[in-house]
């Protein structure tokens, strides 16, 4: 009889749901949420974690090393932590970052990143991701999860590579709904498709990661689904920076992982925006978000020069 693993959700927002969706079958599912909602059934956070096998963190990046702490010496050593988390904390940290701080490198976790919107998931189509851990024993344990489901999953060593991939790309798909927004068309997608994987690759291996790391679903897989996709909240945002009719101050209350993103890489210098120019457009346009059809053209002119 095929073992049942013990399945512990932290998080019940759209990707907790897609994942008890997926998981809820051949699994036994504990679901764990700051902000339970009736008709749920939540489980004591302490108690779960003893019994867990592996812990799902559906939760942003920011609460992932608070959450780790307090359940880290609750863990069973062969519990498998895995995130599914694609943004900076308010230290400037990932969630490889803070995986390896309290885990340590030899500790037992996953990253799980790549085309997964919790709406199609949910409606039974298919998803895609990257699985970037250590050790090929922790992958078999997820390829066992996820198997007889339509999520579909490749391994890699290359954890910082896939990791930045994803952060960076919450940003790039920000200039994708401008320019639809701006209607600029076809062309125009192509050619900031190529631009923003050029930059991605450069900065991804100044983090650390593989060379062409963003070539592949964490990367360019999640980018086109994000600035494309019409449920994308970051390519709602960039089209809002575009608009004509939202003054500044309401374009300046939009919030989202990419404008998060930009805040924390400036604010502790993780890499000099103004080496990588279409991010510097990006960040110039969510600081000053009028005049941008021009801002847009002064970028392309500046590049052809």
């Amino acid at each position: 009889m095929e073992q049942r693993l013990k399945v512990l959700i932290l998080g019940y927002g759209e990707m907790g749901q897609a994942m008890t969706y997926l998981l809820n079958e051949r699994n036994q599912i504990y679901i764990w949420s700051r902000h339970p909602k009736e008709g749920i059934e939540f489980v004591v956070l302490e108690e779960a974690v003893a019994l867990a096998d592996v812990i799902f963190f559906c939760l942003p990046v920011n609460p992932h090393r608070e959450v780790l702490q307090k359940i880290a010496p609750l863990l069973k050593e062969h519990t498998l932590c895995i995130s599914i988390a694609k943004g900076l904390n308010e230290s400037g940290q990932t969630a490889e970052q803070i995986f390896t701080d309290i885990l340590k490198l030899k500790g037992p976790y996953a990253l799980l990143y790549g085309p997964m919107i919790s709406e199609e998931i949910r409606a039974g189509r298919n998803a895609f991701a990257q699985v970037g851990c250590h050790d090929l024993a922790w992958f078999s344990t997820v390829q066992d999860l996820f198997n007889s489901t339509p999520l579909y999953l490749q391994h890699t060593f290359d954890i910082s590579g896939i990791c930045w991939s994803v952060i960076l790309k919450n940003v790039y798909a920000l200039v994708f709904g401008i320019a639809d927004e701006l209607q600029l068309g076809d062309n125009m997608r192509g050619y900031l498709a190529v631009a923003a994987l050029c930059e991605m690759d450069k900065i991804v291996r100044s983090m650390g990661g593989q060379e062409g790391s963003p070539y592949h679903l964490a990367g360019l897989g999640d980018l086109i689904t994000t600035a494309t996709s019409e449920d994308s909240h970051h390519h709602e945002v960039g089209r809002i920076l575009a608009m004509t009719n939202v003054t500044i101050e309401k374009k300046k209350e939009l919030n989202g992982e990419g404008l998060h993103t930009i805040k924390m890489i400036k604010k502790y210098n993780i890499f000099n925006i103004a080496d990588y120019p279409l991010f510097q457009l990006i960040d110039n346009i969510v600081q000053q978000p009028n005049d941008v059809d021009k801002k847009i053209n002064d970028y392309l002119q500046k590049e052809q020069g």
